[in-house]
Order: C-alpha cells, then structure tokens, then sequence
C-alpha cells in the first residue's frame, strides 16, 4: 500500500498581497498576483475526495480535501487526460488518451477503495479525450479523437454501445445539457463546436466558433454554451437553441478550458500561454478578474506540450468547481502544481503538489480510509 503523502496545500492566513499594476493582454484588467499560501493544510469546511490525473505518470492521485493529504495513487493506462465521476460519486472513469502511440481505453476506479478495478478496451476507438457520466451512472460520453466520433459507453459491461459521427477533426472536449438529451463537443482542428442528439443518436449540427476550439461547458440552466479558441484568444457565446454565436470575448493568451459556477454567475477560463484565469461575469459577459497562477515551471519541461511555446508559464489547464460553487482547482501541468481558488474572493487559497504533468480533475463526496 502506498504511504500517505503529506502534499504542499494550505489556505492562506493573512489577507491577500496588493494587486501588481500588471494588466492582462487585451482586456486592460489587472492580474491578481499573490503571495503562496503556507504549506501543510487542507480546506477549511470542505470535504470529499479530489482526483488529480497526472497524465506523464499514468496515474491518478486521490487527495482527501479536509487534511490535505493524498490517500492514494491509483494506476491507469497510457496519457490520462480527462476523468468523469459518477453522479453517486462511487466510481471514476479515466479517458486514457495515450502518448506517441494513441490510447484507446478507459481506466474504471472504485473511489471508495481507492483502486482500478477494470480498463475497458474501445478497439478501433482511438485517442478517447473529453468524458461525462450520464445521468444514469451506468455509461459515459467519450469522445474519439482519432475516428471524429463520440462514444456511448456502458461501465458495467465495458461495450461501447454508440458511436456517433462529429464529422470534424480533433473532436477533444465534451459537455452536455442539463437534461442530458444533447451533448457538445468542441473541435481543435475543424475550429467548431458539434451539437448530438443523444436520444436519437444523430448530429444535429456544427457551429462555427474560433481558431482551435478546445475547452466547452454548458450553462447550468441549459440556455448558452461557452467554448474557448485558443489559438484565437476568444471565447464564444452560443445560444444553446438556435446554436447562434450570440458573443465572442477576449481571453488572452491561448484559453484551453472552461467552467461555469454552479449558480451559472460566472464563468473561468484558464489561458496556458499567460499562466492565468480569467473570470467572466456570465450575465454581463465581460472579464472582471485575472488571477495569475504565481508557480514556476518545473526545471525540465523538455517533455512537455507547448513548453518551446509557453516559456515561464506554468501552463495552466483543467478546472473544476467545487458543487457549493466555493472553491475552485486549477492544473498547472507544467509547474506540477494545483491551484485552489477561494470563489468568494476570487483569490489564490491553496495549493497542492501533484504528480508529472498534472491535467484532468474530477470531485466526489465521498473520503477515503486511511
């Protein structure tokens, strides 16, 4: 059994350092930039279990939120990048998307014990990425790079079920509507976003939305979509009915991913190439902060996607917000390092050292025995 690791994590104790009079490309808005939090604490009032997925590892850590302590490093396949967690929060699933050669399977974990239990081989399905629980927490949404489809899988019988068509390339990203009859997914390569009809299992449409569109989410009352182009700095606002883009905003410098708030007030955007997050006030549809990441990149980053690219940054990428919408995380993949994000003041709270490459986040409730 792996010994329980006390991890770099802790809130911060004093109020947070001035603003510097730096401002974010672009937008004209100041970037916050703080002093790191003290070490060797978890969050106070906060609970359950955070999966980190440390793509260069092949693995995934299971940190207890309350301590700050990582209970697990659970095995998976080649390049994890994306995981889905159940909606009982008993079991996660892992896209394994592969390194040079590509991947084509997922890893299935029991988050209550801490251990993979089963890896699902997707065959001819290669290069699984973005992936979401249905809400029957029996099969997941997968997309396929490699074959320009999106995968309906059961996690029970390890079968893939359906496989639809988004008839675009790098299909990478995925989210679905409220109601789960419709899913999202953003396209790198075509610069587009394809809407499916799950129920029908059909494609519905491709809406054009910037260069490179990677990141996606959906609104919590279904209503708009928001995807990130990173190679054109913007985000795109796109009714969800007539599949208009309705807005597009600056997020300088290359936006790779995106969340919405739980109480769908605002959206964060995390941009690799400036080593910040951006946050948006969905209504208004406008920036109103900039939280620079304050890591460094490790010392070697010759490994690493963007790194002849990036320079300094410590290349921010996955998000995830916590349910009660208090706390959000932040992968730094190049700095090995998660940022927690205290949402009520909209600074840097945390922070957690992780394993090689950090990436795809996932939460559940439940809390692991030591």
């Amino acid at each position: 059994m792996r010994p329980v690791i006390r991890l770099a994590f802790g809130l911060l104790l004093a109020s947070v350092a001035a603003s510097s009079a730096a401002q974010s490309p672009g937008t004209g808005m100041p970037i916050e930039k703080h002093d790191k939090p003290a070490a060797g604490k978890g969050i106070e009032g906060v609970t359950g279990t955070l999966i980190v997925l440390n793509k260069s590892e092949a693995s995934a850590s299971l940190i207890d939120l309350a301590s700050g302590v990582e209970m697990k490093r659970v095995p998976t396949g080649v390049g994890p990048h994306e995981v889905a967690v159940s909606p009982d929060g008993k079991t996660a699933v892992v896209a394994n998307y592969g390194e040079g050669q590509p991947g084509q399977t997922l890893s299935v974990i029991d988050l209550t014990t801490g251990t993979l239990t089963k890896m699902i081989d997707l065959e001819k399905y290669r290069r699984p990425h973005g992936i979401v629980f249905l809400p029957d927490g029996e099969r997941v949404v997968v997309t396929a790079e490699a074959e320009q489809m999106l995968l309906v899988v059961h996690v029970g019988k390890g079968e893939v079920e359906r496989a639809i068509g988004t008839e675009a390339r790098v299909s990478h990203m995925a989210a679905l509507s409220p109601d789960a009859t419709r899913a999202f997914v953003a396209n790198i390569g075509s610069h587009s976003m394809t809407v499916i009809d799950l129920e029908k299992g059909e494609r519905l449409g491709q809406v054009s939305t910037g260069p490179e569109a990677e990141g996606i989410d959906v609104s919590p009352d279904g209503s708009q979509v928001w995807v990130s182009n990173r190679r054109g700095n913007t985000v795109s606002v796109v009714d969800a009915k007539s599949l208009d883009v309705i807005a597009t905003l600056d997020s300088p410098t290359f936006p790779i991913r995106l969340k919405f708030t739980p109480d769908g007030a605002r959206v964060l955007v995390s941009n690799a190439n400036s080593g910040d997050v951006a946050v948006f006030d969905a209504r208004e549809r406008r920036e109103i902060r900039r939280i620079h990441m304050n890591e460094k990149p490790v010392d070697d980053t010759s490994d690493r996607l963007f790194t002849d690219q990036f320079g300094n940054s410590p290349v921010p990428v996955g998000i995830l917000v916590l349910p009660g919408g208090t706390h959000a995380f932040v992968a730094n993949t190049n700095a090995d390092i998660v940022t927690v994000l205290d949402l009520r003041s909209m600074s840097i709270s945390g922070r957690l050292k992780a394993g090689k490459q950090p990436d795809g986040l996932g939460y559940t409730p439940v809390t692991l025995k030591q």
